[in-house]
């Protein structure tokens, strides 16, 4: 009996070291080194990905920041992830030798009151740009225009009381909203680039907007053909800006 006992409980033990061992085994396949996201869409529930510690526990990414900060025009909404305009942007950056890291910080659905919110998530990157896009979903939920105006002076104005640079970028409605209407909320950031002293591209869609291939089926966001344009509208207000 002694004997037995005693093989029974080595073939658990080989067991056991067998087991644990298959375990490491597909833990350390499953665990992946954290990689840099540099301007691809976020679903907003994530850290900013650049900002956590690679394996040997350095910064993964010490480039200044441009952050794109807006709702679905810039998280790339319908596109494949890559597509956005600012992953466009990254590449025309590159491509002109300009040493930045663009952080798409776009979420679809997004309104101005959303954008105040997270204010202090895009502040915790410490842009040296930020390009904000915002208002087209207070425009089409026919939300009050003060109210749209008080949100988007407090997000251009925290962001340049941090030292940020601004850029603005605009957007407008329908004409089925209404020539009154559609001129208030367009005059928004007209008045905004004016008293914050920063660069207006007023309507990021131009060269886009009612073009073939360039927009979507639902006639309000870009295709990746489209972005490409966009980005090409950003740029030049956005280089002025840069060092190299």
């Amino acid at each position: 009996m002694r004997r037995t006992a005693s093989g029974i409980i080595l073939s658990v033990l080989s067991l056991l070291v067998m087991a644990l061992s298959l375990s490491g085994c597909r833990t350390e396949k499953a665990t992946k080194p954290v990689e840099t996201m540099d301007s691809g869409q976020t679903t907003g529930d994530e850290a900013p990905v650049a900002m956590m510690p690679n394996a040997q526990g350095a910064v993964a990414d010490k480039r200044p920041v441009i952050v794109c900060f807006g709702d679905s025009l810039t998280a790339g909404y319908g596109t494949d992830l890559g597509q956005s305009y600012p992953d466009y942007l990254q590449t025309d950056l590159d491509a002109e030798g300009y040493n930045y890291r663009v952080v798409n910080e776009g979420i679809s659905g997004n309104t101005t009151k959303d954008g105040v919110e997270r204010l202090d998530r895009v502040l915790a990157l410490k842009p040296a740009v930020v390009v904000v896009e915002f208002g087209g979903n207070d425009g089409l939920r026919g939300l009050r225009i003060e109210d749209s105006r008080t949100n988007l002076d407090k997000i251009v104005g925290t962001l340049k009381a941090s030292g940020t640079k601004v850029v603005l970028a605009g957007i407008t409605l329908p004409p089925d909203y209404g020539p009154d209407y559609i001129e208030q909320f367009t005059d928004t950031y007209a008045m905004l680039a004016a008293k914050y002293h920063v660069p207006l591209l007023p309507f990021l869609l131009k060269g886009v907007f009612g073009v073939d291939g360039m927009m979507q089926a639902d006639r309000t966001h870009a295709t990746s053909a489209g972005n490409q344009v966009v980005v090409k509208n950003v740029l030049p207000l956005v280089t002025p800006l840069l060092k190299k």
